[in-house]
């Protein structure tokens, strides 16, 4: 009895000896942290989908008020937490223009043509690794869904045909469809963007003709008729520069196989009816 008595005493006092000391450590190393974080971190949506290139949002409130990131650096925040965040380290909100996902693809199964039938794990990432995906366009759409996956906002599903369909409302610009593509297909754009060539090929015009039927081939008929010389053909792939670009709809018109069309990616008026 007195052996145990004696065991009970000696861990006891050492698991007396072990919090006196961790209670010391923590008064002697403890960091004071500015109650601003705490606060700018209830204002940030909690998502830590790291669109910020914080790890979380509350390395992204630190990040805010020890002045190394603008306090609307979150891309998922609404306007008026961002203005509230300014207002708590008292900086001057600059207004960013928001972006959302587009998919720069429109090669669904009915244009684009396939090399072999995939049947290995549903996921873009996997599929690229076997002989480049089974799409005879090597940057078209694998179709797997893994950006859909990706998103924690419910802003993106699969289309009927086989292609990621982004819901803009719903769309925070998070950055997280982006990241995950094997072929960079979504891309953040500017709302305010009027027209976009929706398509990710480089290949010469003879190749894409080989593989898909609406994908960009670099003819430069778009740039020949753009009034506002909004239109370059970078890299063998029309690029428009939404800063320059009106929205005229003469693009529209001119392209010959319809991949230029409003940013909303609806076929222009005169297309759907001939088809």
């Amino acid at each position: 009895m007195e052996s145990v008595l004696t065991a009970v005493l000696t861990l006891g006092a050492l698991a007396f000896a072990a919090g006196l000391l961790l209670s010391v450590a923590a008064k002697v190393f403890y960091v004071p942290v500015d109650p601003r974080v705490g606060q700018i971190g209830d204002l940030l949506p909690g998502a830590n989908c790291g669109g910020c290139g914080f790890a979380g949002c509350l390395d992204l409130a630190g990040a805010i008020v020890s002045g190394q990131t603008p306090p609307n650096a979150c891309r998922c925040a609404s306007e008026e937490a961002n203005r509230r965040i300014a207002a708590l380290i008292g900086a001057v909100l600059k207004e960013r223009e928001r972006e959302v996902a587009c998919i720069f693809c429109k090669g669904d199964a009915a244009h684009a043509r396939l090399r072999f039938r995939y049947l290995g794990i549903a996921d873009c990432r996997a599929a690229e690794l076997v002989a480049g995906g089974d799409k005879a366009c090597a940057y078209g759409c694998l179709g797997l869904g893994t950006c859909v996956n990706a998103c924690i906002f419910g802003a993106l599903r699969m289309g009927e045909d086989g292609l990621p369909v982004v819901n803009p409302d719903r769309c925070t610009a998070c950055g997280a469809c982006v990241r995950i593509c094997p072929r960079r297909i979504p891309r953040l754009v500017p709302v305010s963007q009027k027209a976009i060539a929706f398509c990710s090929s480089h290949d010469p015009g003879k190749v894409v003709k080989e593989v898909c039927t609406v994908g960009c081939i670099a003819c430069g008929l778009c740039k020949k008729v753009c009034p506002e010389n909004a239109i370059e053909i970078v890299s063998l792939l029309a690029v428009v520069d939404p800063a320059k670009c009106t929205g005229c709809g003469k693009c529209f018109e001119k392209c010959p196989t319809g991949i230029i069309r409003p940013a909303s990616g609806e076929a222009p008026a005169r297309r759907q009816a001939a088809a």
